[in-house]
């Protein structure tokens, strides 16, 4: 392993914890209005309530996608019995302010890698319309090595994401949603594409969607593979029918996105989850997980574990704990742990000290200088040649890669070019420090 030194020397950092304590001194009220003097003292405030220091292990009844694994029907009779466009109309008629606000109660943050606070976010779009339509644009282009959560969403769950189309699409005063799917996903487009045509049919999209007096359309788009389509900018691109490379900033897409309109981009989880917030409340969603890390999370774990899975959790749970309650332990057991990719190939991988206490949000990864990503998990075990995967993994960002910015075109294939020496051990040994800094 001491080729990889440099890559994977990660310091561990202390989650430290603060407490600030707050003494509140009573205070007294003097009265000179009578013979008697009034010495009344004001109770103390309440304690607060304890700091949650356990996550994990979520309950049946506190999971969003109750048929992620396609054990029930996936379409509307279905999706209605397990509460699927219940009173959305209510929803809806609350108005824009309020489920924008809603949303920033409940502290959700994109699921689709970056983690941006999702009400603020949503409130980006304009107040006032200049007669530009607004749109609503949903990446489903889940091309992200190891990620596959979204996958499932659309093909056993679709209902929820045409309904979180409409929730999120009201919160920013849009007229109509595009759903831009992989184009391998076929299953998955077909999937959602009957479940549009029963939205349509059963008056919940379209004119007067829901009865709510709202129109709103879906429209359904997909690629072809391109991985550099998942950028924000790049999909638009595409989805104009042009060229799919990433755009120059600013203008933001909230200003002039796709065909020059108001436009928010936002992940299928991330607008998936949203009426499920809004019926059981933000104070509901917001009490798991660790403060600026609310909410219940898809991970998609692969690799090297006994049983490779996706499953919904709470947000914060402990790495070791998510990997031996949901997929029966890494292959070996957990001292044959080599290294973990947390969140997609795209972040840094953690070496198995790290693995043994870090939590499983954007904070924490943060602070041990990885990320939580697309919470797409992939376990290497010490039959892992790490110098193999990550030459394999540069390869795929060569590959991929559109051509547009020098740094990517050229630094992406020196770096490939470099793991490949380092396979074969004709590598210099400067050449690790350069790898480092690329990093």
């Amino acid at each position: 392993m001491a080729p990889m030194k440099g890559i994977l020397s990660l310091q561990r950092a202390a989650l430290l914890r603060r407490q600030n304590v707050k003494l509140g001194l009573g205070t007294r009220l003097f009265s000179t209005q009578s013979a008697t003097t009034a010495n009344t003292a004001q109770p103390p405030p309440p304690p607060p309530p304890p700091e949650k220091t356990h996550f994990g292990g979520l309950k049946d009844e506190d999971r969003i996608f109750t048929n992620l694994y396609g054990i029930h029907d996936p379409f509307l009779k279905g999706a209605m019995k397990r509460g699927d466009w219940y009173r959305t109309k209510d929803l809806v008629i609350k108005g824009t302010d309020w489920i924008v606000n809603e949303m920033k109660k409940s502290g959700l943050r994109g699921r689709g890698g970056a983690g941006f606070p999702s009400g603020l976010k949503w409130s980006f779009m304009p107040k006032v319309s200049d007669g530009r339509p607004s749109y609503l644009v949903v990446n489903a282009d889940e091309s992200e090595p190891g990620t596959c959560k979204d996958r499932e969403i659309m093909r056993n769950d679709p209902h929820k994401l045409l309904e979180g189309c409409l929730i999120a699409g009201v919160g920013m005063r849009a007229t109509a949603a595009y759903i831009y799917i992989r184009g391998e996903y076929v299953n998955e487009r077909l999937n959602l594409e009957k479940a549009r045509k029963e939205a349509y049919a059963a008056g919940l999209l379209g004119k007067n969607a829901c009865g709510s007096g709202y129109d709103f359309d879906v429209h359904i788009h997909f690629g072809a593979g391109a991985y550099i389509c998942g950028e924000e900018t790049a999909l638009l691109e595409s989805l104009e029918g042009k060229q799919g490379k990433p755009r120059l900033k600013p203008p933001f897409p909230a200003n002039a996105g796709l065909y020059g309109c108001p436009t928010t981009v936002t992940n299928v989880e991330t607008v998936a989850v949203s009426p499920t917030i809004l019926r059981r409340g933000p104070e509901w969603f917001s009490s798991f997980g660790r403060k600026n890390n609310s909410g219940t999370k898809l991970f998609c774990i692969s690799g090297h574990v006994n049983k490779p899975c996706t499953v919904e959790e709470e947000m914060s749970i402990p790495l070791k704990e998510l990997l031996e309650r949901h997929c029966g332990g890494v292959r070996g057991g957990w001292d044959n742990l080599l290294a973990v990719i947390p969140g997609g190939s795209s972040v840094p991988l953690l070496p198995k000290n790290i693995c043994e206490d870090v939590l499983m949000d954007f904070d924490a990864l943060k602070a041990v200088q990885s990320g939580l990503g697309t919470a797409a998990v992939i376990v290497m075990d010490k039959s892992t040649d790490v110098v193999d995967a990550i030459a394999r993994l540069s390869y795929f960002y060569k590959h991929e890669s559109c051509g547009q910015c020098t740094p990517c075109r050229e630094g992406t294939g020196w770096l490939w070019m470099i793991m490949e020496r380092m396979k074969v051990g004709n590598a210099k040994l400067e050449e690790i420090d350069m790898l480092q800094e690329a990093f």
